[in-house]
């Protein structure tokens, strides 16, 4: 009992939540560029989408078994699902990776840059609504408005900057792309709640195997297919595995711990870490402008407001 309250207290201490969350963003935003390159190494085109959702599947089964044989040498024995776990790696597979990345993919396909990346910040109030109103995790407050639209403010900043945005809506488009936020959305908070009794670690690992595998299915089902044209192809595919296993995992750990709205509003970080690591790794010099780090500034400040006790 008193390891269990010492963890709860060191996961809930706001230094250790700054500096867990800002990593798993920090690991996201590297996925933009990863992937980008992934993509051209695999000779794969943004509107071949049957291909993005196999190559995707291939991603998170690697992710899965990652973080399984981590556990499995950390116990010393194969990690097996536990008892009556089965339904909640079923939902979290299906909302949290099928349902976010196949809609994501589709929609993408189908939009402008721009605005999918600012629909898809929209998952953070998606989250914390979701939290409030339908599973009634914790409660409404004026900050938790203020911090999120200040937040939001800086990722529509750091996503545009200058490019103009459309208010036409399709539903291959921009119905997909919300869809996907509001599966991701569904799936923080039902992190929130299957965690309670259930390893963090344990659920995120099978989710990502099965969702993984699902997807492979799919992308395979609809024509996808990969061509590898170099042998650094297989370890930066290796690479983006790693980013989800540790981020979700790590996510999945904060949000057992914390209320949805304090780790979920963290996200509109991934955006600018996205920005910035792309500027430096893709030698997209021009991204690095001021209104970056106005919208730094803005995101830091909408989650400080969040999280101020």
């Amino acid at each position: 009992m008193e390891k269990i309250r010492e963890e709860n207290s060191i996961m809930e201490r706001p230094a250790v939540v700054w500096l867990c969350a800002l990593v798993c963003c920090a690991l996201w935003g590297s996925a933009f560029p990863s992937v980008k390159m992934v993509y051209q190494l695999f000779s794969i085109g943004s509107s071949d989408t049957a291909s993005l959702i196999l190559v995707a599947g291939c991603r998170f089964t690697l992710a899965g078994l990652l973080v399984i044989v981590f556990l499995s040498i950390q116990a010393g024995k194969p990690v097996l699902p536990e008892k009556g776990s089965g339904k909640y790696i079923l939902i979290l597979s299906l909302f949290q990776t099928v349902g976010q990345y196949v809609f994501y993919f589709i929609g993408l396909a189908h939009m402008a840059g721009v605005k999918a990346s600012i629909m898809d910040g929209m998952n953070t109030f998606f989250s914390i609504l979701i939290a409030v109103y339908l599973f009634h995790q914790e409660n409404m407050t004026g900050r938790k408005i203020l911090g999120c639209l200040i937040g939001f403010l800086g990722l529509v900043l750091v996503s545009m900057d200058g490019s103009s945005i459309s208010w036409d809506f399709h539903l291959l488009g921009e119905g997909f792309m919300l869809i996907s936020a509001l599966s991701a959305s569904f799936s923080t908070c039902l992190i929130r709640m299957f965690t309670q009794h259930r390893s963090p670690a344990m659920l995120s690992g099978y989710q990502f195997l099965l969702g993984g595998l699902m997807m492979i299915a799919a992308g395979f089902a609809c024509g996808g297919r990969l061509a590898m044209t170099s042998p650094y192809a297989i370890p930066l595919l290796l690479y983006c595995a790693l980013i989800s296993s540790v981020a979700y995992t790590l996510w999945s750990v904060l949000l057992k711990h914390n209320p949805v709205s304090r780790i979920a509003v963290f996200g509109f970080m991934t955006q600018v870490f996205g920005v910035a690591i792309s500027a430096v790794v893709l030698s997209e010099s021009h991204l690095l402008t001021w209104s970056l780090l106005l919208s730094l500034i803005l995101v830091c400040t909408g989650i400080y407001i969040v999280n101020r006790e």
